[in-house]
């Protein structure tokens, strides 16, 4: 067994030739079974984190340090030299907790060399270690339709838990958390800290992840920003936000930092980027009060085997749906702009008659959820109550920071003393007494109304804030971290309720369900026959690292951002080739999109059409929701399309593919089938058309000879 998981993998190329392990080996497809493991070494002296896919050690004597940390698939170790497992700055002060001295050289590690070496420092002991079942994120409560075996994740959590030394820190207790996952080769760790002591600590740092990690390329000269950072491990937190519908772009905690220490190194400066240092740049900033407990952000660290592109978002829409399994909640929604209650039953009628299964009121519409008066309390309470005789799920739009509420609430410049220069000019401060206030008239509204989904718009940005008298934080230093804590207590609150939650920030870690797929809004006053081409290629770059449930695409019925008749589908009677194509295109990659407007449907025809739609998605929705393969981006040049891939079905994949040009064209594309489970013989058909047997190439490959209408599409199931 050892050797299959030793077996190293050849990169997929972008038309997906073959890896060297054959489906049925690959943890990508589902089909490794080792568990996670937490074990004693034989000799005594180390700790070992395995779950046949990693391999993460620990020395623990005379000081914890990691010395090992390998990826069991390709073989490689990621580790060039002993770190301290954590760094904290307390009152100024910096204070490292664990790592061994000694090391001289710095490119690698031999294992004979660890018994020579020296605790680093003494500022924490190592108390105890214990282990126990890994205990999900959020006690998340399903609601509506899920894929099929969708459950918490499992693995197992190791705990080290360190006493300070230092005089100056007496009374404070550090825990350092890993958690192995079952399944992918993926470990989270965490820091928790418990004052005990008689005084207060001033948090200025936690860095909860210290590696020192071997280099992803050699340059004699060359700055940090210049040279590639190591490919072997992503590594995402749960503090992200600024708006960019990409965790890379919203990432607040990834460091990656020179070693000056690291002499034998090629650049002649020492500036290789080869330390990864993880932490909040501003945060947290608080003071950790006797008998109180902090609890830093967690990082996931998931070990990549290949460079290729598609490979690697595979691996990492896996993490997503392992420690993440709210985010496979997809509803079928409407977005309704309403002026008046019957707009918004008639609405509700539709979305039943239509197989819609929640209907959300779009920005614009009359609904107030700031509003806790229990006249508009008992009138939304009503209409949920309407909804839900339907069987259908209702929410609303609310809009948080992108608004100015007053010079007393608002965010605080700590360069004017003022407010404005806030990431959308001028904002509130969570932390003042309207934000505090907007969190408890939200759990209000929807603890009263039954309301099941909420689309909370520009939530919070990361503000920092210099008020000093807003009551949710202390000044300036804690203001980003306090706001986070009171945003990220709204999610979870919310999501433990059933709520599903649509915004556009990266809180996918802390309860949020879906997040754009990524689209410029002024688009849709562009004709139909663009918006359909430029929907296709969002949905195509959206969708390498976030699963099809993970993002929302935007359907105007009515006029959007300008435009003329050219670019609307009111009336829908007299636009339902585009109307339906706009919603095969979305519904055929597994993704929804607010259709905003006023109606679903004006005609019977209409109505049929829209339920027919949504009858077919229905039908393969397990599979569309799977996993996306990227083929060929939209040009409007020839061909493109998708295929959705899943081994664990009956239908193990799904080919949509679309004709953008005015004549018909038939071609013999290659259908990369490695992902699907298949490595001999598939079952292919078109449409409802008879299946045809295909016998795979040695690159996991089938030609497949489309003929496809001008401007039209169809699709494959594949068995």
């Amino acid at each position: 067994m050892r050797k299959i998981f030793c077996t190293a993998l050849i990169a997929i190329s972008c038309i997906h030739t073959a890896n060297s392990q054959t489906p049925g080996k690959d943890w990508i497809l589902g089909q490794v079974p080792s568990k996670a493991a937490i074990t004693l070494a034989p000799n005594g002296k180390d700790l070992v984190l395995d779950n046949g896919l990693l391999r993460r050690s620990f020395r623990l004597s005379p000081a914890v340090a990691c010395t090992e940390f390998q990826n069991l698939s390709n073989g490689q170790q990621l580790l060039r030299a002993i770190s301290p497992e954590a760094r904290l700055v307390i009152n100024g002060k910096v204070y490292e907790i664990g790592g061994l001295a000694g090391q001289r050289e710095k490119a690698y590690l031999k294992p004979a060399w660890i018994d020579t070496l020296k605790a680093a420092n003494g500022d924490f002991q190592l108390e105890e270690w214990t282990t126990r079942p890994l205990e999900p994120l959020l006690n998340w409560k399903p609601a509506g339709w899920m894929p099929s075996g969708v459950k918490q994740p499992s693995g197992q959590e190791l705990q080290l838990r360190f006493r300070a030394t230092a005089p100056a820190l007496e009374g404070l207790q550090v825990v350092i958390h890993y958690n192995l996952y079952d399944g992918i080769p993926l470990v989270e760790k965490w820091l928790t800290l418990n004052n005990t002591g008689n005084i207060a600590f001033h948090l200025n740092r936690v860095s909860n992840e210290v590696l020192a990690l071997v280099e992803e390329e050699s340059a004699v000269v060359g700055s940090p920003e210049q040279m590639a950072k190591p490919q072997g491990i992503y590594v995402e937190t749960n503090y992200a936000f600024n708006n960019a519908m990409r965790y890379a772009l919203s990432d607040q905690t990834t460091h990656w930092k020179t070693d000056s220490s690291y002499t034998s190194q090629v650049n002649y400066n020492y500036q290789t980027p080869c330390i990864l240092e993880v932490y909040p740049d501003k945060a947290p900033g608080i003071n950790l009060q006797p008998g109180e407990d902090f609890e830093s952000v967690r990082s996931f660290e998931l070990l990549q085997d290949s460079y290729d592109r598609e490979r690697r978002g595979l691996a990492v829409r896996s993490m997503y749906r392992t420690i993440a399994p709210w985010t496979l909640a997809n509803p079928i929604f409407m977005h309704l702009v309403s002026q008046h209650d019957e707009e918004v039953k008639r609405a509700v009628d539709q979305c039943a008659a239509t197989g819609y299964e929640a209907l959300i009121l779009s920005f614009g519409s009359h609904l107030d959820m700031e509003d806790s008066s229990a006249a508009n309390i008992a009138r939304w309470k009503s209409l949920a109550d309407y909804a839900h005789s339907k069987g259908i799920r209702i929410g609303g739009y609310s809009l948080f920071s992108s608004r100015r509420i007053s010079e007393e609430d608002d965010v605080i410049n700590p360069v004017t003393g003022k407010t404005g220069g806030a990431f959308f000019g001028n904002a509130p401060c969570f932390g003042s007494k309207w934000g505090l206030a907007y969190r408890d008239k939200i759990k209000y509204f929807f603890t009263r109304t039954g309301f099941n989904i909420w689309e909370n718009d520009g939530p919070y940005p990361g503000d920092v804030c210099a008020s000093t008298s807003h009551p949710g934080h202390k000044g300036l230093d804690d203001s980003q971290w306090r706001q986070m804590e009171i945003q990220k207590e709204l999610y979870h609150w919310l999501n433990e309720r059933g709520v599903y939650i649509n915004a556009p920030d990266w809180y996918f870690l802390d309860g949020t369900h879906k997040i754009a797929v990524g689209y410029r809004e002024v688009n849709f006053s562009l004709p139909r026959e663009n918006q359909q081409l430029l929907n296709r290629q969002n949905i195509y770059d959206g969708t390498w690292e976030k699963i099809p449930s993970m993002g929302w695409g935007f359907v105007p019925l009515t006029r959007y951002q300008g435009g003329g008749p050219e670019a609307v589908l009111e009336p829908l009677s007299e636009h339902l080739k585009d109307y339906e194509q706009l919603m095969m295109q979305y519904y055929g990659a597994g993704i929804q999109a607010c259709y905003r407007g006023p109606r679903l449907y004006d005609t019977d025809t209409t109505r049929r059409v829209v339920t027919g739609v949504v009858n077919w998605y229905k039908k393969y929705r397990e599979i569309l929701n799977s996993d996306i393969i990227h083929l060929r981006r939209a040009d409007g040049r020839d061909w493109d399309g998708i295929l959705h891939v899943n081994p664990a079905l009956k239908s193990k994949g799904l080919l949509m593919v679309y004709n953008p040009l005015p004549e018909a064209i038939t071609r013999t594309i290659k259908v990369p089938l490695y992902y699907t489970g298949i490595d001999r013989v598939a079952m292919i058909r078109e449409k409802e058309g008879v299946p045809r047997k295909y016998f795979l190439d040695r690159d996991y490959t089938v030609a497949l000879t489309i003929r496809l209408e001008p401007g039209g599409y169809s699709w494959w199931e594949i068995e």
